[in-house]
């Protein structure tokens, strides 16, 4: 077996996938040398292009290499100009599997270590591919600073009958995909984003230049308008359909089959219909869960469940559209079970918040104008001591945090709801009588429309009020947790665990002065980096600081 510290190759098997894939990437051009070897008489040319873009894929395999030593994981790879790829082992964060069709028909699974970064395409950390039979001992060995258990066997080797689907299935399970959730996808735009492009391109071509030259388009009048009516109707109907059908089609292909394990120590997920993913979240840089809950999926009493992890994707989803209860569920069994180690990389998250916290909501000292805000900070040595001390979190008794009442926020800030309400709908009514002193006749049955788009935007107030709310759960031998709900259109409950918090900032605009209102916000390196609790009483501000990080409140 080759040494780990030396420099290896992927699978040889890579050589039927690469020639694969890189003609894929180029149909556009390959159509267009098909095309112009027929008109030219010789087709034979029309190969050429399709040779060199194989011979391109084949010769990826030749350049691409890596290797494993103590202390970091390097990738090199590029056929003009060479390139090096170096991770420190200590910063890996996570490690994804994917496999397409082709892939898993040969066997292989390409491998992806994620360190938090954002980074471009072709500067992803990408091993594509190798033999699913080497990635369970990879990926322990990757991971091995996590402190996970189950590690590979002594020779490194696992057995070849291991397939992708029992990769890390160690662990509690607190997630299980059902069908009957497909139900649901409808109720989000995914359906639309699938369909739009098409419709754009159809467009794009002159679809409706042909419609609306047609000769059945040129010869409507009065006894068509009837015809006409219906084939609108029709028409909506079916795009409405095909956004459904669009829909489904993506929730079944990305979320079929979903599990989510439990160990402890680290998170895995695997899912997917033809492209099965596989995914490893280190639980030591967790900090809490997003229950979101758009207003559609609310509707059905539904909704989708994210991770707030430091160093990961801002809105990482565990669960997606799933019964309300399947979600709670997932949700405590999360909080629950988990028992993470202390975070040895605080003073990085640290660092990382204070610089890529957006403005208005960092962990910062340099306090702003007292007219608009106040920052309320917390000193690095603070952070590392909390972390350091922090005991692991503990059973939650009682209501889950994802059915716990939470503190509504007063009067005021329902006046708020309902003022910000009016401002459109007098808008619109300004327009409208502008328009009948300049002469214009508007027919009486248009003063309707403002009655009920005032009828909508009170209904709207009312749900964004009601959406308000934010509570602390003291812990005991466990942390103090923050609850924080705002949205009505896209309703987020954030649940945050206070020694994740590393500042904080209390604003307040003009007409929130006038109010008696404030909205505080959380700054953590986890996640959207700022959690957000919303017109709250502006004399309960420094309470709620006090009581999520006590012993820390700033100077004004």
């Amino acid at each position: 077996m080759t040494p780990p510290d030396e420099w290896q190759r992927l699978d040889p098997r890579m050589l039927l996938v690469y020639p694969v894939t890189e003609i894929m990437k180029y149909i556009p051009v390959l159509l267009g040398s098909v095309i112009v070897g027929t008109t030219s008489g010789n087709p034979l040319w029309s190969l050429i292009p399709v040779l060199l873009v194989a011979a391109f894929g084949v010769a990826r395999w030749f350049t691409t290499s890596y290797r494993i030593d103590a202390d970091h994981v390097q990738l090199r790879s590029g056929i003009v100009a060479r390139r090096t790829l170096s991770v420190p082992r200590p910063r890996i964060r996570s490690v994804d599997v994917e496999a397409d069709l082709l892939h898993r028909v040969l066997g292989l699974a390409v491998l992806a270590i994620g360190t938090g970064k954002q980074t471009d395409k072709g500067e992803e950390f990408k091993l594509d591919a190798l033999d699913t039979s080497r990635i369970p001992a990879l990926r322990a060995e990757l991971l091995s600073h996590t402190g996970q258990h189950a590690p590979p066997p002594a020779d490194g080797v696992v057995a070849p009958h291991v397939s992708p689907s029992t990769l890390d299935e160690s662990g509690v399970e607190i997630a299980h995909w059902r069908a009957a959730w497909v139900r649901y996808a409808p109720l989000s735009l995914t359906g639309l984003a699938v369909v739009a492009p098409i419709a754009g391109l159809g467009a794009q071509y002159g679809l409706i230049d042909v419609v609306s030259e047609s000769a059945v388009v040129r010869d409507l009048d009065d006894d068509t308008a009837v015809i006409v009516a219906i084939v609108i109707v029709g028409l909506t109907l079916l795009t409405l359909l095909l956004v459904n059908l669009a829909a489904c089609a993506q929730y079944l292909a990305t979320w079929f089959g979903l599990r989510v394990f439990d160990n402890g120590t680290t998170l895995h997920l695997r899912h997917g219909l033809f492209t099965t993913r596989q995914m490893t979240l280190d639980l030591a840089r967790f900090r809490g869960a997003t229950l979101n809950e758009p207003l559609l999926l609310r509707a059905a009493r539904a909704a989708q469940l994210e991770m707030i992890m430091t160093g990961e994707n801002p809105r990482q989803k565990i669960l997606p559209q799933a019964p309300r209860t399947a979600v709670e569920r997932t949700l405590d069994e999360l909080l629950r079970t988990r028992r993470r180690p202390h975070d040895t990389t605080a003073d990085a998250d640290w660092s990382q918040a204070a610089q890529t916290s957006p403005s208005g909501s960092a962990a910062t000292t340099q306090t702003p104008p007292a007219s608009s805000r106040v920052a309320v900070s917390l000193t690095k040595p603070d952070v590392a001591e909390s972390a350091a001390n922090s005991p692991a979190p503990q059973p939650i008794t009682g209501a889950t945090l994802g059915t716990i009442g939470l503190i509504e926020h007063g009067p005021a800030a329902r006046r708020r709801r309902y003022t910000r309400a009016a401002w459109p709908v007098g808008g619109g009514v300004v327009v409208m009588l502008a328009i009948v002193l300049a002469g214009a006749d508007l027919p009486p049955w248009a003063w309707i429309f403002p009655v009920l788009f005032a009828l909508v935007m009170v209904a709207l107030a009312e749900d964004r009020y009601r959406g308000l709310g934010h509570r602390v759960l003291p812990g005991t031998t466990g942390p103090t947790w923050l609850i924080t709900r705002r949205g009505s259109l896209d309703r987020n409950r954030d649940c945050l665990e206070a020694p994740g918090i590393i500042g904080w900032t209390v604003r307040q605009t003009f007409w929130q002065r006038r109010a008696g209102l404030a909205t505080v916000v959380a700054a953590t390196a986890a996640g959207k980096k700022a959690y957000l609790v919303v017109d709250i009483p502006i004399d309960q501000a420094a309470v709620l600081i006090e009581a999520v990080t006590p012993g820390r409140l700033g100077h004004r």
